[in-house]
C-alpha cells in the first residue's frame, strides 16, 4: 500500500486531514468497472483514497470498508462522512473478515504497508528515525519486532530473514541480533543488522536492513498468510462478473496473487500481465514505482 500522506492523528489524539494518494487509480477504477447501485469491498481501506473514488465513480454506490489500523479507521471515516449512509467501516484483519450474504461487485486490497505507517515513526515501520520496535498494523494484537528479534531463536529469525525480506546474508545477520540483544530500538536494530554486511557492501542501492525490517514486518502482521486467505474466500463473496483487484508492491506479494489466480477455476485473469504505474504517477509519487495491479473475474455460475 503505497500512499502520500501526512499523519492521520495528532498529538492530542484527534482525527486530523491529511494528502493521500492512492496508486494506480485509474487503472483500479477502469478494472472494477464500477456500476451504478454496486456493492465494493476495500479491503484495505487504508487512508480511503480508493474508496473515495470508488464511491465518486457512479451514484448510489455501497462501500464495505476493512483494515486492522485503527487510526486508518478513524481517518477514513473522516474522509468519507460526506457517503456515512453508503458506507460500513470494520476493524479486522480481510483474512478474518465473515461477510453477510450479500455479494460484492467487486473487490479491491491494497496490499502491505501504508505511508502514513511508514511516515509515523512511533510505529517503528522505518528505521529513519529511533522508535520501539513494534511493527504492529493491528495495535490490539501482541506480537511485536522487539519479541521476535529478542526472544525467537537464531533459526527461527534467521529463516524469516530469508523467507519473507529474501536476504541472502540472513544466517549472518541472525547470528548478530542474537549476539547482541536485547534491542528496545528501531536505529539500534538497523545498525547491528547493517555491522553484520560486509564493509563494501554497506553503502549499496539500499540500506542493508531494508529487507530485515521488511520480513519482520511480514512476521509480525502474518501479511502473506492472510492474503492467501484472502484470494481462497474472495471469489465466493463476488457476484458473477464481478471483479477482484489486488495491488502488490514486491516480488512475494505479486508471485501469490499470480499463482492463486492462474490456480482458481472460479476465476477468469483479466490482466495477462501485471499494469504498473506511468511514467507520470512515479514522478508525482515515488512509491508508486513497484506497485502492480492484477485483476480477475468471477465466472457464472
Amino acid at each position: 500500500m503505497a500512499e502520500a500522506t501526512s499523519d492521520a492523528i495528532s498529538e492530542d489524539g484527534s482525527v486530523q486531514p491529511f494528502f493521500h494518494v492512492p496508486v494506480l487509480s485509474e487503472q483500479v477504477l477502469a478494472g472494477l468497472q464500477i456500476e451504478e447501485g454496486g456493492r465494493y469491498l476495500d479491503a484495505t481501506v487504508g487512508g480511503a483514497g480508493h474508496s473515495e473514488l470508488i464511491l465518486k465513480a457512479a451514484p448510489d454506490v455501497e462501500l464495505v470498508a476493512l483494515d486492522q489500523d485503527l487510526q486508518a479507521i478513524a481517518a477514513a471515516k473522516e474522509r468519507l462522512k460526506a457517503w456515512s449512509d453508503h458506507t460500513t467501516f470494520i476493524h479486522t484483519n480481510f483474512s478474518r473478515y465473515q461477510p453477510d450474504d450479500r455479494k460484492f461487485d467487486g473487490i479491491l486490497a491494497d496490499i502491505g504497508v501504508s505511508s502514513t505507517q511508514l511516515d509515523q515513526a512511533q510505529r517503528g515501520f522505518s528505521f529513519r528515525a529511533e522508535a520501539p520496535l513494534d511493527m504492529r498494523m493491528d495495535s490490539t494484537q501482541a506480537l511485536t519486532a522487539k519479541e521476535i528479534v529478542n526472544h525467537w531463536d537464531e533459526k527461527a529469525i534467521a529463516d524469516t530473514i530469508y523467507e519473507y525480506g529474501e536476504e541472502r546474508l540472513s544466517r549472518r545477520i541472525a547470528r548478530r541480533i542474537v549476539e547482541k540483544r536485547p534491542f528496545s530500538t528501531t536505529t539500534e536494530l538497523a545498525w547491528e543488522v547493517a555491522g553484520a554486511y560486509p564493509a563494501k557492501a554497506r553503502h549499496g542501492r539500499i540500506h542493508p536492513a531494508t529487507r530485515t525490517f521488511q520480513a519482520l514486518r511480514i512476521a509480525v502482521n502474518g501479511e502473506l498468510d492472510a492474503l492467501k486467505e484472502l484470494l481462497s474466500k474472495a471469489p465466493d463473496w463476488l457476484n458473477p462478473g464481478g471483479r477482484l483487484a489486488i495491488i502488490s508492491f514486491h516480488s512475494l506479494e505479486d508471485r501469490i496473487v499470480k499463482y492463486a489466480y492462474r490456480g482458481d477455476q472460479r476465476l477468469q485473469i483479466i490482466t495477462k500481465k501485471p499494469l504498473v504505474a506511468t511514467d507520470e504517477e512515479v514522478r508525482e509519487n515515488a512509491r508508486s514505482r513497484s506497485a502492480k495491479l492484477r485483476i480477475a473475474e468471477r465466472k457464472a455460475v
